[in-house]
């Protein structure tokens, strides 16, 4: 154990954390130039597309120490972004000591606090690393103040090094043998192994990614999850190279794998405890929370053929992705569809592109709503993320939705345009502070319902990419919620309805009012659009009718003749109207769906 150190890279995004990972891997000798690639812990083609990392993954290197020693260097990789933070903090609970790397040219961001408080909560050894040294634009000095500022750490501390061209990896290898402390722990003991993630291996079932606490587990032991309580027999275990690396047991200290026959992804919990049957521990290691989705939508296909592959696909898509939720949904516009709920919109966003990507599927996403809470008159407390469950206003004594602390940090230049935008979405209790000369922290309390439509594009934006955001749900506020429909021809469009403040309600109606008008196409006779809370029309578009010139056949005469052929044309259309259904083209939905609905 003495020779074992688990650690982790933590920061911002794209401040050079898969990139440094690679630099440590080759270093280490684990792959030669040959078969080196960039990005090499992020597996899917998507990760690589967007340069960010979605699932953490782990990788022992056997690194030989100045002092002569070998060591095995668990390092696990971590997502980045706010929405996979769960996952970063289980990763966190499986180390002895992190490295904070942060960007030479842009600082300490949002989520550099963010991650270095989690790194705190769990009581890791920090290593403040300064990357990119290489970019013209560095600025060393500042960075330095700020990590004594700022963090509140020993600037004496840190490490230089560029992660794009192998500036400083020795001296960070070394610093992670020296300052991290090896893994506490009893391999005789009882065994308790942190599950951190989890994935599907199409031939082995799940293979998940533990860090051994106490006790050994090997192939053949019987195992059970602490929060499940299934029980599985333990099939192979072993460390992480490039590619799983078979051992005969893995014990307290190490990170591995353990293979047990577990059919789906949704059978493990991340964050999860690993005991044995016979010779359980005494209780589950701490800090284990279920995955709880905040966004909701539900996918349609496109072509509603497709439904049976679409169900497949979700099938399939859910055996990579414990946090992925799904049920049967259906509308009366779109067909048979699901209602499915994601951690954020990054979330929604990836789910989408590899449903359409690896599955080769068309589908239409409804509008994204999150989880409100009524209290009904009779004293029931709903909790409602479709609005097709919206219990009617009757019935309601209160409605609350969810409320987030949006953390903003930007140089001060931008302080009036972003606090302008953070009141527009109903921001408020706002507190700043100027952690150096020139540069702004901003906190908001503001509705989930308002930063997931196009919150993050207009803060990026405003601040010309210069702003960091960060964001950590808090409670349920009261709010005055409506029910938006929208009406085309007098009958409601259910896939298009939504659930509102009621200060947003006419805006959100005129929009998708106006997009729909764009998009229908025009008929023999007069279409209203409609936007309604309940009996009340609170925005209209008219699509006006195709239109024969009745009257040029006649040649002078009486105006009475005229008329009283419009009068005629008049009361046809009128009875087509009564009898016309108007058919919404798919390119309609995609409109309204597809844009923020909050421009």
């Amino acid at each position: 154990m003495k020779d074992i150190r688990n650690f982790s890279i933590i920061a911002h995004i794209d401040h050079g954390k898969s990139t440094l990972a690679d630099r440590l891997i080759m270093k280490t000798g684990v792959c030669d130039t040959r078969t080196f690639k960039d990005q090499m812990l992020d597996n899917m083609d998507i990760e690589r597309e967007r340069g960010i990392t979605i699932k953490s993954q782990a990788i022992t290197l056997p690194y030989a120490a100045q002092d002569g020693k070998t060591y095995s260097l668990n390092l696990i990789d971590t997502p980045g972004h706010v929405d996979f933070s769960y996952e970063v903090s289980r990763s966190l609970a499986s180390c002895e000591g992190v490295l904070l790397l942060i960007d030479a040219a842009q600082g300490v961001q949002a989520q550099t606090l963010a991650n270095l408080y989690l790194a705190m909560e769990h009581d890791l050894e920090i290593i403040p690393v300064i990357n990119k040294i290489d970019l013209p634009s560095a600025d060393i000095e500042r960075v330095l103040e700020q990590i004594d500022s700022e963090l509140g750490l020993d600037p004496d501390t840190h490490l230089k090094c560029s992660a794009k061209d192998g500036t400083g990896i020795e001296d960070i290898l070394e610093a992670v043998v020296e300052r991290i402390p090896p893994p506490k722990g009893d391999p005789d003991g009882k065994l308790a192994a942190l599950i951190f993630d989890a994935h599907y291996d199409a031939y082995r079932g799940t293979v998940i990614n533990c860090r051994v606490f106490d006790g050994t587990v090997k192939a053949g032991d019987s195992i059970r999850f602490m929060f499940s309580g299934s029980v599985y027999r333990v099939e192979e275990v072993g460390h992480f190279g490039l590619s799983r690396q078979k051992r005969d047991e893995l014990s307290a200290g190490e990170v591995g794998y353990i293979i047990a026959g577990v059919k789906t992804v949704s059978s493990v919990s991340i964050g999860d405890t690993i005991t044995n049957d016979d010779r359980p521990c005494e209780k589950p290691l701490p800090g284990f929370k279920e995955a709880k989705p905040v966004v909701f939508a539900s996918i349609y296909p496109i072509a509603s053929d497709d439904y049976e592959d679409l169900a497949e696909a979700m099938e399939k898509y859910k055996l990579n992705d414990a946090a992925f939720i799904y049920e049967k949904d259906s509308s009366v516009a779109l067909g048979q569809g699901f209602r499915c709920g994601f951690l954020g919109l990054l979330h929604l966003d990836i789910v989408q592109e590899r449903l359409e990507r690896e599955y080769d599927l068309n589908i239409i996403l409804s509008v994204p709503s999150v989880r409100y809470r009524f209290t009904l008159k009779s004293g029931e407390v709903v909790y409602v993320d479709n609005p097709m469950h919206y219990p009617g206003p009757m019935a309601i004594d209160k409605g609350e939705e969810p409320y987030i602390r949006a953390s903003m940090m930007m140089p001060d230049r931008y302080l009036g345009a972003v606090m302008t935008l953070c009141i527009e979405k109903r921001g408020v209790n706002s507190n700043m502070h100027y952690p150096s000369p020139g540069r702004v922290e901003l906190s908001y309390e503001m509705p989930l319902s308002e930063v997931i439509f196009d919150f993050y594009d207009r803060f990026k934006s405003v601040t010309q990419g210069y702003g960091s955001f960060d964001y950590d749900l808090i409670d349920y506020r009261e709010s005055n919620l409506v029910l938006l429909d929208i009406l085309v021809n007098g009958e409601k469009v259910d896939a298009l309805s939504q659930i509102v403040h009621r200060d947003r309600a006419r805006a959100r109606g005129v929009q998708a009012c106006d997009r729909l008008k764009d998009e229908i196409p025009r008929q023999m006779y007069k279409i209203a659009i409609q936007g309604a809370i309940g009996g009340e029309i609170i925005s209209r578009s008219t699509i006006s009718p195709f239109r024969k010139d009745v009257t040029a056949k006649c040649y002078g005469g009486d105006i009475t003749r005229k008329r009283k052929l419009l009068e005629k044309q008049k009361e046809g259309k009128k009875r087509m109207k009564m009898v016309g259904s108007v058919s919404i083209p798919q390119s309609a939905f995609l409109a309204v769906l597809k844009s923020d609905t909050d421009s």
